[in-house]
């Protein structure tokens, strides 16, 4: 065991520690300048997704928006309320200017890889449809990166599948203990029976449940720190002033002033948002739409909301009370963002962040499983196996919550993410001129006067496409 924590610590070193975020951060900018800005230039119709009409006609399938809401409810978590806490902690309120840079970067990496999704999803059942970077890596590059894909797919199964369940239960149950003194063993019983009544109906009612879950978390989040804005409304110029000078150097407020701050909001900022790390593709892939670009958009839309709205939230929460002191130590993490509310709105403000932690946890456990099972599928196909996994990772989410100390076992969880993330990265980049074809091809229907752009399968000859997944007659 030793052995195998001493090899996952060189690969967390390897790829976390200096190689990956700026490959991320260096990709995105390459991604962003050569789409001609593509997440700017979209930016206007990603909230056509949040309208009933722009939804696909077919009940029976997953829409644009319950996709969108499916990736938002893995993509926020713990990270946007105790991760943005400890930017600010470590890197100063600069930490946040930073992050803000890196969602905008992200926002044209999520729409590539989303795009190729569902470029390169397939039929899975009438109405259904699964897809990934595995996928794209055997369909795209081929069957001699097939090696590659059941890498990719190993590492998304351990880190999120597994790992990363543990954790959320561990959450979850250490916010309830602390807020209402609940028992851990009853939350992780309670927290396993509901995981349970939404996996095993499969992807369909992860996509319902999310449709009620994530809107419920993001918009009560979001009204608490608008309510705080407004109580403060007036220092809210110069906290962003603060954020603009503190980023670049200006007022140093902590150790290792501006190099702090960008290292530390972009860190938590790709955390946060996944962008490039080759997860939310997965989901994306399980949309029915018109074209692939339009679900590309929904998705960048997903990385604007998790980083400038959710992430932004914590930041001004923190930023516009009196707890958080520059430099001071001894609290941070939820503790500084539960104090900070508390600052505002008093002590029942605890109760009301603790249902926030249990909704963003819960949302990005029935997110995660989706992900295990995607992962499942490209590896054995086996619908036995995907039952298997349910009920293992059922028994994860209780034992990450009634066992805390039983989190350890998941060591390899972050660095098993950090290969799966460059592996998606090698990808995407070999596979950039196809997503630009599709991309061109949605310009140049708009550009046309097509209100609502259609795929059609027949102008692509040479990629290896599902023609069942994009029959365009569905649209006549």
């Amino acid at each position: 065991m030793e052995f195998l924590q001493t090899l996952f610590s060189y690969v967390d070193s390897l790829t976390w520690g200096w190689a990956l975020i700026p490959i991320l951060v260096v990709f995105g900018v390459f991604i962003t300048i050569m789409s001609g800005f593509v997440q700017l230039e979209f930016f206007g119709r990603m909230f056509r997704v949040l309208s009933s009409k722009n939804q696909n006609n077919d009940p029976n399938a997953i829409s644009a928006r319950e996709a969108l809401l499916v990736s938002v409810g893995g993509r926020v978590g713990g990270g946007n309320i105790a991760g943005v806490a400890v930017a600010i902690t470590v890197g100063g309120p600069g930490a946040v200017f930073w992050m803000w840079c890196i969602a905008l970067v992200g926002m044209a990496t999520s729409l590539v890889e989303c795009t190729l999704a569902q470029v390169y999803k397939r039929k899975d059942g009438e109405d259904s449809f699964r897809g990934g970077p595995a996928d794209y890596i055997r369909r795209g590059l081929g069957a001699n990166y097939n090696w590659l894909a059941i890498v990719y797919a190993v590492c998304l199964l351990a880190a999120f599948g597994l790992g990363f369940n543990a954790f959320q239960g561990n959450t979850v149950a250490g916010a309830v203990q602390d807020s209402l003194g609940m028992n851990r063993y009853v939350t992780g019983a309670l927290l396993a029976i509901v995981t349970a009544l939404v996996i095993f109906g499969g992807i369909k009612r992860i996509a319902k449940a999310a449709d009620v879950v994530v809107p419920v978390m993001a918009v009560g989040y979001i009204a608490l720190a608008i309510g705080v804005i407004v109580l403060n409304i007036g220092e809210l110029p110069s906290v962003i002033a603060r954020i603009v000078s503190s980023a670049f150097g200006y007022e140093e407020a902590i150790a290792g002033g501006m190099g702090a701050a960008i290292a530390q909001g972009l860190r938590r900022g790709l955390f946060s948002n996944e962008a490039g790390l080759g997860s939310a593709p997965n989901v994306a892939a399980t949309a029915l739409v018109r074209h692939p670009v339009s679900q590309g958009i929904t998705q960048s839309f997903s990385v604007f909301i998790d980083t400038i709205l959710i992430c932004s939230c914590t930041a001004f929460i923190i930023l516009l009370g009196d707890v958080y002191v520059p430099g001071a130590e001894g609290i941070d993490g939820v503790v500084l963002t539960q104090q900070s509310l508390a600052s505002h709105y008093g002590d029942w403000s605890r109760y009301a962040l603790t249902a926030a932690v249990l909704l963003f946890a819960f949302s990005s456990i029935i997110y995660n499983v989706y992900l295990g099972e995607n992962a499942l599928a490209a590896i054995t196909g086996s619908k036995q196996a995907i039952t298997v996994l349910r009920a293992a990772i059922v028994g994860i989410v209780f034992l990450g919550a009634a066992a805390p100390g039983a989190t350890s076992v998941f060591f390899f969880s972050d660095p098993m993410m950090g290969v799966l993330a460059l592996v998606n990265l090698v990808a995407i980049l070999m596979l950039f001129p196809t997503a630009m074809r599709v991309v061109n091809d949605f310009r140049a229907q708009l550009k046309a006067g097509v209100e609502r752009p259609i795929f059609d399968p027949a102008s692509f000859p040479d990629l290896d496409l599902d023609r069942e997944a994009w029959n365009t007659k569905r649209w006549k």
